[in-house]
């Protein structure tokens, strides 16, 4: 329809040009002199600024629509990619709570990991919806369907129509004169002639200040679309660059766990081998007769802790303890030969320390197996 509109005005103005040119060819004055709706220079200007206005605006309400539909479109789908994430850190963390490895619990640390830095760029994301919905989609989908655009529409409307009238009235003003003319002394012709022109004028003072309102209004208007879709723009950058670089840290910390777990299981010594062993303490060590720190240098007395096995190990004494992968240990003598004492299942007995990882954080239900 705007098409239509605009081919139809340009169609009206190139008539109105070609009957100009007529009515100067054969010396009619009429609608070629003063009295012209295009004779006044400053209101052909303000006509044509006022359709560049027209154009503009309405550019930038497309593009505004185009930038609403974007937001919206990115929170439907970016809303199903956090359902979607968060669900992976829920089955995430469930793995890294509840399983263990008998080759070590390296695996079930690193899902805890990840479920925790999943969870926070979940987080971010939604944040980042948050941003689009509030800061870009509904201030523009306010102002694409607010009323200041729509009341500069339709005082651009109506001094259209008013234009096309004054021209109308201007073709009949002409035709008047030339009546005029053509029959002198015609009261009648010289009476309608006048009221024609009167009519014109209104018209043409009507357009005047119809133009002036529209092209006033429609300013505002565009300089308000230019400010707020640009501000808007900005906004949606800002959102997303703050997403980014968010995400992008968690990434690296989670990156540099996960690096640093796997350095120290490929940097850990590989437990000492079973013929270079020194044997273990004596049988009055093992069985704590011997209550100072040290013992001939040989033993000291320690904190107990929790320790994991991460190595199997096979008793070849009666003072040694078996061990397999995945046990847990309370520890409580360590040696300077490489032994430590402990208990796990109910026995007590020596067994090489490096066999063994100490933990400070363990399940209830393993401890109960120590026991």
């Amino acid at each position: 329809m705007e098409a239509i509109r605009k081919q139809a005005s340009k169609f009206r103005e190139q008539v109105a040009r070609q009957q100009q040119a007529v009515f100067k060819q054969f010396g009619g004055g009429g609608y070629g002199s003063s009295d012209s709706v295009f004779s006044d220079a400053a209101e052909y200007q303000q006509h044509q600024k006022l359709e560049k206005l027209y154009i503009s605006t309405r550019a930038a309400k497309h593009f505004q629509r185009d930038i609403v539909r974007g937001a919206e479109g990115y929170i439907v789908t970016g809303s199903k990619q956090v359902e979607i994430g968060n669900k992976l850190s829920d089955d995430s963390r469930k793995y890294g709570v509840e399983n263990t490895c008998t080759s070590g619990n390296t695996l079930s640390k690193a899902a805890l990991c990840y479920a925790r830095a999943r969870a926070q760029m979940e987080n971010e994301r939604g944040n980042l919806l948050k941003a689009l919905g509030t800061q870009v989609a509904e201030p523009l989908r306010a102002m694409v369907m607010g009323a200041p655009l729509e009341d500069a529409r339709h005082l651009a409307q109506r001094y259209d129509r008013v234009r096309q009238e004054a021209e109308a009235q201007a073709i009949e003003v002409s035709k008047r004169q030339i009546k005029v003319r053509e029959t002198v002394g015609s009261g009648d012709n010289i009476s309608k002639l006048e009221a024609a022109e009167a009519k014109l004028q209104d018209l043409k003072s009507n357009m005047a200040v119809l133009g002036k309102e529209a092209v006033a209004a429609m300013t505002a208007v565009e300089a308000q679309q230019q400010r707020l879709t640009l501000q808007r723009l900005i906004a949606m950058v800002e959102s997303e660059r703050t997403y980014h670089q968010k995400v992008l840290q968690i990434l690296e910390q989670l990156e540099a766990e996960m690096l640093s777990e796997r350095q120290r299981i490929e940097a850990s010594p590989s437990p000492v081998s079973e013929n270079f062993m020194p044997p273990p303490p004596s049988y009055e060590e093992a069985n704590g007769l011997f209550t100072n720190s040290t013992v001939d240098g040989l033993t000291e007395s320690v904190e107990y802790f929790l320790a994991e096995v991460i190595h199997s190990y096979q008793a070849e004494t009666y003072v040694e303890l078996n061990l397999s992968v995945g046990d847990y240990v309370v520890v409580r003598k360590l040696s300077n030969n490489g032994w430590a004492e402990g208990e796990c299942k109910g026995k007590a007995g020596w067994f090489p320390s490096a066999y063994i990882e100490r933990q400070e954080r363990v399940l209830a239900s393993k401890i109960i197996q120590i026991l």
